[in-house]
C-alpha cells in the first residue's frame, strides 16, 4: 500500500513539473484576471479598435471646422504678351486704341461663413454617431474577446485536470502490473494475467500523449489570444477545483430577470437606428435653403513698367441658396430611408429573440453542470472508496484483475465527469456574461 501511495505522489509530481519550463525561475504565473489584463493590453484586435476611434474622432473634428469661417488668400500676376486693339470713330475717322497694359497684379482675401446650414449640422451628428459605435465596436471586441480568453482558461485547466486524472491512472496501471508480475514470478498469478496487465499499462500510454498535445495546443491558443509569444515561459495557474464554491454558491437567476439592455450587439443596432433617423433628416436638410455669409478684400495694380499703383477693392454680402425642383429626388431617398429605418427594426426584434434564447440556454445549461458537479463528486468519492477496497482486496487475492480494472474504469470516468461538470458551468456562465455585455 504505502509503495502504491509514493507511486501515485511521483505521478503527481511528473504531471507539475512536466509544464515547468527549463528556467522555472524565469517563468511568470499568470491567474485568469492577469490573463484578461494582458490582453485587453495587447491583443491586436483591442489595438486596432482603439485607433479606429481615434480616426473618428478626427472624423469629427472635420466635420465641426465646416461650421467655422473659411479665409483664403488669392494672388495673381499677368503679362500681356499683345495687348488688345479697339477702334474707335473719332471725327469721321477711324483710329486704333490698345487697351491694357503690360503688367496686371492682384492680391486679395476671400471670407465665407454659413449661417444657415442645416445639412452640415447633421454631417456633425452622423460623425458624433460614428465615434460612438466605434466605441461600442471597441467594446464588443473587448466582451468578444473576454469571452474567449475565459472559454480558453477553462478549456485549459480542464485539459491539466484531465491529464492529471489519467497520470494517476497509468500510475495505478504500473503499479498492478508490477504487483501482477510479483506475483507471476512466485507463481500466484498466470500468463494471461501478467500479459493482460502489460497490455493494460501500454493502452494507457497513447491516452497521455494526446492529454500531453492537448494541453500544448490549449496553451499556445491562450498565448495567442493575450497577444504574447506562444515561447513566452508563462506559468496558467488554477485548476478547475478551485471554482467549486463558487458554483456551490451561485444562485441561477430568473431568464426574465436578466436584462439585455448592456448587449454591445442590441447597442450597435440602436446606433445604426439612430445614424438612420439622422440620415434621414439629412436628405430632408439637403433640399432646404443655406444661407452663407461672404466678404472679399482685393488690391489690383496695372502698369507698362514695374511702378504699381495701387487700388483696393471691397465687398461683402449674404448668399441664400433655395432648392426648387430638389424634392422630386429627395422624396424618393426619403421612402428609402424609412424602409431601412423598418427593416433594422425587425432586425433588432429577432436579434433580441435570439439573444433570449441564448441566455435561456447558458442559465440551463448552468443549473445542469450544477447539478452534475454535486452528483459527479458524490460519485468520484464512491468510486475512490470502492477503488481503495478492491485493491487491497486484489493485493492479498480476494479480488480478480477485473474487479481491479472496473473499479478504476468507474474511478477514472467519475473523476473526468467530475472536471467536465465544472467546465461546463463556467463556460456557460463565461456565455451568459457576453451576452449580458459583462467587459470582464
Amino acid at each position: 500500500m504505502k509503495q502504491r501511495i509514493l507511486t501515485v505522489f511521483l505521478a503527481f509530481t511528473a504531471a507539475f513539473f512536466l509544464y515547468l519550463p527549463a528556467s522555472a525561475q524565469d517563468s511568470v504565473h499568470v491567474s485568469l484576471q492577469k490573463a484578461i489584463e494582458i490582453a485587453l493590453s495587447e491583443n491586436p484586435t483591442v489595438k486596432i479598435a482603439d485607433r479606429t476611434i481615434e480616426a473618428k474622432k478626427y472624423y469629427k473634428q472635420e466635420q465641426i471646422a465646416a461650421l467655422f469661417p473659411t479665409l483664403t488668400g488669392t494672388g495673381s500676376y499677368q503679362r500681356t504678351v499683345k495687348k488688345q486693339t479697339m477702334v474707335m470713330s473719332m471725327g469721321g475717322q477711324a483710329t486704333e486704341i490698345e487697351v491694357g497694359t503690360s503688367n496686371n497684379v492682384s492680391a486679395g482675401l476671400n471670407l465665407s461663413l454659413p449661417l444657415v446650414a442645416a445639412p452640415t449640422w447633421y454631417n456633425l451628428k452622423l460623425s458624433q454617431l460614428d465615434v460612438e459605435a466605434a466605441v461600442e465596436s471597441a467594446r464588443s471586441s473587448r466582451i468578444s474577446l473576454v469571452n474567449e480568453i475565459k472559454k480558453a482558461y477553462y478549456g485549459l485547466l480542464f485539459a491539466q485536470d484531465s491529464y492529471r486524472v489519467l497520470q494517476v491512472t497509468y500510475a495505478n496501471a504500473e503499479y498492478t502490473a508490477k504487483n501482477i508480475n510479483d506475483k507471476y514470478e512466485q507463481g500466484l498469478a498466470s500468463d494471461f494475467d501478467k500479459l493482460r496487465a502489460d497490455v493494460q499499462v501500454k493502452n494507457q500510454k497513447p491516452q497521455l500523449t494526446s492529454a500531453e498535445n492537448s494541453i500544448q495546443l490549449a496553451t499556445m491558443m491562450l498565448k495567442v489570444l493575450i497577444g504574447v509569444d506562444v515561447n513566452e515561459p508563462i506559468i496558467f495557474d488554477g485548476q478547475l477545483s478551485d471554482f467549486e464554491d463558487e458554483m456551490n454558491s451561485y444562485q441561477i437567476a430568473d431568464a426574465q430577470s436578466i436584462s439585455l439592455v448592456a448587449n454591445s450587439d442590441l447597442r450597435q443596432l440602436e446606433l445604426t437606428q439612430e445614424q438612420l433617423n439622422t440620415s434621414l433628416k439629412l436628405v430632408k436638410a439637403s433640399a432646404c435653403p443655406t444661407l452663407a455669409f461672404s466678404g472679399n478684400a482685393q488690391y489690383s495694380a496695372m502698369s507698362n513698367d514695374f511702378n504699381f499703383t495701387w487700388f483696393p477693392y471691397a465687398v461683402v454680402g449674404l448668399s441664400l441658396n433655395v432648392p426648387i425642383l430638389s424634392w422630386v429626388g429627395t422624396s424618393y431617398k426619403i421612402k428609402q430611408s424609412k424602409i431601412s429605418i423598418a427593416n433594422l427594426e425587425e432586425q433588432k426584434k429577432y436579434v433580441e429573440n435570439n439573444l433570449r434564447v441564448s441566455v435561456n440556454n447558458s442559465l440551463t445549461n448552468m443549473r445542469n453542470a450544477i447539478e452534475d458537479m454535486t452528483s459527479n463528486k458524490e460519485t468520484m468519492l464512491q468510486a475512490e472508496a470502492a477503488y481503495n477496497i478492491v485493491q487491497k482486496q486484489f493485493d492479498v487475492g480476494m479480488a480478480t484483475w477485473l474487479d481491479l480494472n472496473s473499479a478504476e474504469l468507474a474511478l477514472t470516468q467519475s473523476r473526468l465527469l467530475y472536471h467536465q461538470s465544472i467546465y461546463n458551468f463556467l463556460t456557460a456562465k463565461s456565455e451568459l456574461e457576453a451576452v449580458t455585455g459583462a467587459e470582464k
